[in-house]
């Protein structure tokens, strides 16, 4: 039957790759006979897959949907084989796309939720950032992403909570004493840290200083959450933080004081994203359900089914 499945993984690694040589180095492939399978199926199949240029390849129009197609087979593929070499009952598999900002205070108590309720559901987990994650649904690199849905237009999105944000300040801020919370005045004329632009929290951090008369620090985008609190720690400005961080990780230092925000738009919502005209995924369910006790359980507002 043709294409093959080898045939769709040289596809496949050449996309990722971008380039032939590389991509037959990878496969241990000599590069003219990997032209040759790529070139049989374009002939066969009456398309052109990859536009070929001195740079590179470019992926067609035409080329994006096969590969997004042949990426599914060969995952479904794996799993065949994964579910019939493994002696745990077989589940299925989901690869979960997450925002740095909520997977390390979140999916470590989810996961070990999941495996309780469903022993043979794998979730592989990988962290990037909001606009990654986007392609990443949008390739098919990702069955189901947890992020801001504002940030993923068409898509399916199932709500699941409310994070409140906090702020973090060096221990002799002024702040640091005000126990019932932050409000828009304590924040005016205030440097605010926050994430690099590529994250949603940035923006919404962006909004919250114009509706304070805050200050978004240009000279300093931080790439993780512990780097700005590192930077507030040290006196340049105010971090900003999300509420499961806050809660999980940001109590415990001893070098800031986090304080929550009591200011009407300082939050966000928190949801679970799969591509539309898709079914539900086996074990999709289950993991929503988890998804939404575990947050529950750490306080956060949990939206019903």
């Amino acid at each position: 039957m043709r294409p093959t499945l080898r045939q769709l993984e040289y596809i496949v690694t050449v996309s990722r790759l971008g380039r032939f040589g590389l991509a037959a180095e990878v496969l241990n492939v000599s590069q003219p006979s990997l032209s040759a399978q790529i070139a049989s199926v374009e002939q066969e199949l009456g398309l052109r897959i990859f536009d070929r240029n001195r740079g590179g390849v470019q992926v067609t129009a035409k080329g994006e949907e096969f590969i997004k197609r042949a990426q599914k087979i060969l995952a479904e593929v794996r799993d065949l084989r994964h579910a019939m070499s493994s002696e745990t009952p077989v589940s299925g598999r989901l690869r979960l796309g997450v925002l740095p900002s909520i997977g390390p205070y979140l999916l470590p108590q989810v996961i070990k939720k999941v495996h309780q309720d469903r022993p043979g559901l794998r979730i592989v987990v990988r962290e990037e950032n909001t606009r990654d994650l986007e392609q990443g649904l949008k390739s098919g690199r990702f069955d189901l992403i947890l992020s801001t849905p504002e940030d993923h237009p068409n898509t399916i999105q199932q709500r699941l909570f409310n994070e409140t944000l906090w702020i973090g300040v060096a221990v002799d801020d002024v702040l640091s004493n005000d126990t019932y919370g932050v409000t828009a005045q304590d924040l005016r004329d205030r440097l605010i840290l926050t994430l690099d632009q590529s994250h949603r929290l940035s923006r919404i951090v962006y909004a919250l200083a114009a509706e304070c008369g805050g200050v978004v620090s240009d000279e300093y985008e931080g790439t993780t959450l512990d780097s700005i609190v590192l930077m507030a720690a040290s006196g340049v400005g105010v971090a900003v933080l999300p509420d499961l961080y806050a809660r999980r990780q940001g109590i415990y230092r001893d070098e800031v004081h986090l304080r929550p925000l009591t200011i009407t738009n300082a939050n966000r919502d928190i949801a679970l994203l799969s591509r539309r005209k898709e079914a539900n995924l086996p074990g999709q369910n289950i993991l929503i359900q988890s998804l939404r006790t575990v947050a529950q359980s750490m306080g956060l507002a949990v939206f019903s089914e």
